[in-house]
């Protein structure tokens, strides 16, 4: 199939897409066969540049919403890709920040009347009390369960900001799992660093990924826009 190799899909990979609704329907010749066109290399290659750019999973949640909605309605769907990018660095960098303010604020003093109950916390930390319980299942957090009502205490506290700020990341338990073992035993470490070093690198490789997926998805628009034009012109 012509189509597969200018976009560089198999055969099964644009009747996959085609049937996902990422691309136009193809039209069929008399004998069922399908037949593609120019709209389709420019929704594939708009499909490849956006999967590289967000993930084949959200490129192929997207492309129909693009193709069956109005124009308005796609530049805000490419808005907000733009948008979730510049929130995951933002999080990043203050996961960044608050682990190392963290490490600090662990030595001082910290007087017991400074304590936290579970409501307490999960306001401070912007996050629901059913995930501080389920990092206390984990063994993240520690609180003091001497009394049934928990009560976080200095480390308890420092550790649960550490959870939230990795979390804020896009870490998953384990990793913060190790870094919290690391941590604890001799600070911040370098590969706790690499980790969201790492972490950034890649939002910067997909906001730049996203870049490039805006001429082809420019291209795509267009072409909806002419099509939807001369199907009910202006008048």
């Amino acid at each position: 199939m012509a189509i597969g190799r200018l976009a560089g899909y198999s055969t099964q990979q644009v009747r996959d897409l085609e049937r996902l609704g990422a691309i136009p329907p193809a039209q069929r010749s008399a004998n069922g066969y399908r037949r593609y066109d120019h709209r389709h290399v420019v929704a594939l290659r708009a499909y490849r540049a956006l999967a590289a750019a967000a993930g084949p999973v959200l490129a192929r949640q997207l492309m129909p919403v693009l193709l069956t909605g109005t124009v308005d309605e796609a530049a805000e769907r490419i808005d907000e890709l733009h948008a979730a990018i510049a929130r995951g660095r933002s999080q990043l960098r203050e996961a960044r920040s608050g682990l190392v303010a963290v490490l600090v604020e662990k030595g001082e003093v910290f007087e017991e009347r400074d304590a936290m109950t579970i409501g307490e916390l999960a306001q401070a930390l912007d996050v629901r009390p059913s995930a501080l319980r389920h990092w206390e299942r984990e063994g993240l957090v520690r609180p003091d369960r001497a009394s049934p009502v928990r009560h976080y205490g200095a480390g308890a506290i420092a550790e649960a900001r550490i959870v939230a700020a990795l979390r804020s990341g896009g870490y998953r338990i384990p990793a913060i799992a190790r870094i919290l073992d690391q941590l604890r035993s001799q600070g911040l470490t370098a590969e706790a660093r690499e980790l969201l070093d790492q972490r950034l690198a890649e939002l910067t490789r997909r906001s730049i990924a996203l870049l490039d997926a805006a001429g082809h998805l420019h291209e795509f628009l267009n072409q909806l826009y002419q099509t939807a034009t001369e199907a009910h012109p202006i008048a």
